[in-house]
């Protein structure tokens, strides 16, 4: 999966893994994460997700990193925010207050352009690589956040029964990705209403990931 895939897909406004009023899991669940007030928080793949406005409005700051330009422009004019826009190494960096929305591919995305984070929440990243690309996502992303505490949003259906993404990522990947390095707690776990994209029975699971 190339990046003129997603780029394609932002393009046609094919964007139908995009929550139109974000996730109820974040909402359900952002307090097991524990988080104060300031504490600065890592959106992988991010995209124009509202979740981001809801977590300013909680007080904490914001850190994401989105392939597709147009996506944070689009996510920054729906928030009402003038950005401001500088290079950093080979990403663009789009800041306001409280927030950093890195512009490329994350695996150009190092620890020092990221800055601390004391936690992760991915609910479009893992499930939006396919099996060659997501081993290699994980590892960089324990690295760039020195293993942060994460709250983790993952599907799980018959994957013979629809191409991805978003991918099938069920509870046997997810230990086989994270449990040497995590401690990990099943939060939630639901019928995704009308199927997976209208086509396929699914299930969605809140996992709250702890450093071991």
């Amino acid at each position: 999966m190339k990046e003129e895939f997603w780029h394609d897909k932002w393009k046609r406004n094919d964007i139908g893994f995009h929550e139109a009023a974000g996730n109820s899991l974040l909402t359900e669940f952002f307090s097991s994460l524990s988080l104060s007030p300031g504490d600065r928080i890592f959106l992988p793949l991010c995209g124009k997700t509202k979740d981001i406005a809801w977590l300013l409005e909680q007080n904490i700051s914001v850190v994401g990193c989105e392939l597709n330009e147009e996506a944070v422009k689009q996510l920054f004019s729906e928030m009402a925010v003038i950005p401001q826009v500088s290079q950093v190494g080979n990403l663009k960096c789009y800041s306001g207050a409280n927030i950093d929305i890195f512009v490329g591919n994350i695996f150009d995305l190092g620890r020092e352009e990221l800055g601390p984070v004391v936690a992760i929440y991915d609910r479009a990243a893992l499930v939006a690589l396919p099996t060659d690309i997501r081993e290699q996502y994980v590892s960089h992303l324990m690295a760039i956040t020195q293993v942060a505490p994460q709250l983790l949003v993952s599907f799980e259906y018959e994957q013979a029964q629809m191409p991805g993404p978003p991918f099938s990522v069920g509870s046997r990947l997810i230990y086989e990705y994270y449990d040497a390095d995590y401690s990990l707690q099943v939060l939630a776990t639901r019928d995704v209403v009308g199927g997976l994209k209208g086509k396929v029975p699914a299930r969605e699971e809140a996992w709250l990931l702890t450093p071991k």
